[in-house]
């Protein structure tokens, strides 16, 4: 409610849109998207998700670039601490994984923010999608 002349035009009400979110982790090199997947919504990147997520990478990067495997690619990403995690490391070292350290505090080197998410971003601008599957049906076109 709110007070109001006879002669003053009726408020505007403002439409309020669901919003529907989906995280899309992005492996990629020069060449392009090497892997991707889509996190469930609701679902924490954690430890183990991380590396069962690993295992799958290491596998597209065998079928998508087989003059790097298996000893010639470096994984490059975030300091989240699922990343630097003991059994990360392990993991890394059992499988022969070179890691490349990103620098603390330092959002200018993310790799992500020049190359494949500005052209998600504009391939999908303006667009409404009805649901989650819309939009992962989208993203799947662009590559």
């Amino acid at each position: 409610m709110q007070w109001k002349t006879q002669n003053s035009l009726c408020p505007k009400k403002a439409h309020v849109w669901l919003q529907v979110k989906t995280m899309l982790l992005c492996f990629f090199d020069h060449k392009g998207i090497v892997h991707y997947e889509f996190i469930a919504q609701g679902q924490m990147v954690y430890q183990q998700c991380y590396l069962e997520m690993l295992t799958r990478l290491r596998e597209s990067v065998r079928g998508k670039r087989p003059g790097l495997w298996p000893d010639k690619w470096i994984l490059h990403h975030d300091n989240a601490p699922a990343h630097d995690a003991v059994r990360f490391c392990e993991f890394l070292v059992k499988n022969s994984i070179t890691k490349m350290d990103h620098p603390p505090y330092s959002p200018d080197l993310a790799p992500c923010d020049f190359w494949p998410f500005p052209k998600l971003k504009n391939a999908l601008k303006g667009q409404r999608f009805a649901d989650l599957s819309d939009i992962q049906r989208s993203v799947k076109t662009l590559r």
